[in-house]
Order: structure tokens, then C-alpha cells, then sequence
């Protein structure tokens, strides 16, 4: 890869161009994976953007997130009794208490495991 510089007084800057790519939608898991990637680990942000891998890795990071994310919703749901319909219909507020909580510890794992690390 041949990189042309721009001197900036005293400094030769890289002309770094990113090529607009589409490989998919970056959610919010990706994008919070970006920010930890700029504030916390620098060295592997400017590698995977000097590369040009950047968007594809945040791409296969939205994608993961969400695939993990159904499946332990769907995990959740599967195993708990209080989660079926007919509770649904008796107590509202219980269900919707309950989906809380599983949707807030499967955000927590998946923060976690494959956002913070």
C-alpha cells in the first residue's frame, strides 16, 4: 500500500482516504463499539482504519450482537413459564417487567462479551 504525504508546517500528514463502503447497517452495538475502539484502544482503531477493515469490523460486530441478542432473548422466553401468552393477558405489568430484566441482562452479556473487550 503506498501512502502520499501532505506536509502541515513541520509534519508529513498521510493522505488517508476511506472508500465508501456498504456491507451492511452498523446498530447501536456497533457503534458503541466504535467509541470504545477510539477511546480505549487507539492502536487497534488507527490499525483497522489505516487497513480499511474498520466498517467491516463494526459491521460483524452489529451482526453478532444482534444474532446473540435473539438468542438468549429467545432463550429466556423458551425456559420461563411466566413468559407465555396467557400470563401476557393476566398481568400485564409482571410480563412486561420480566421482558425488562431478560432484555437488560442480554444487553449486559453482550456488553461484555463482545463490545468491551
Amino acid at each position: 500500500m503506498k501512502l502520499n504525504y501532505t506536509k502541515v508546517g513541520d509534519y508529513l500528514l498521510p493522505n488517508l482516504i476511506i472508500k465508501n463502503q456498504n456491507y451492511g447497517e452498523i446498530n447501536k452495538y456497533g457503534y458503541l463499539r466504535l467509541n470504545y475502539l477510539k477511546e480505549h484502544k487507539k492502536c487497534l482503531y488507527t490499525s483497522l482504519l489505516m487497513q480499511d477493515k474498520l466498517t467491516n469490523h463494526l459491521v460483524s460486530v452489529s451482526n453478532e450482537c444482534k444474532d446473540r441478542f435473539k438468542i438468549l432473548m429467545d432463550n429466556y422466553i423458551k425456559n420461563d413459564e411466566k413468559l407465555s401468552e396467557k400470563s401476557k393477558e393476566d398481568n400485564q405489568l409482571e410480563w412486561v417487567k420480566l421482558m425488562n430484566n431478560y432484555r437488560n441482562c442480554a444487553e449486559e452479556i453482550i456488553l461484555k462479551e463482545l463490545i468491551y473487550v
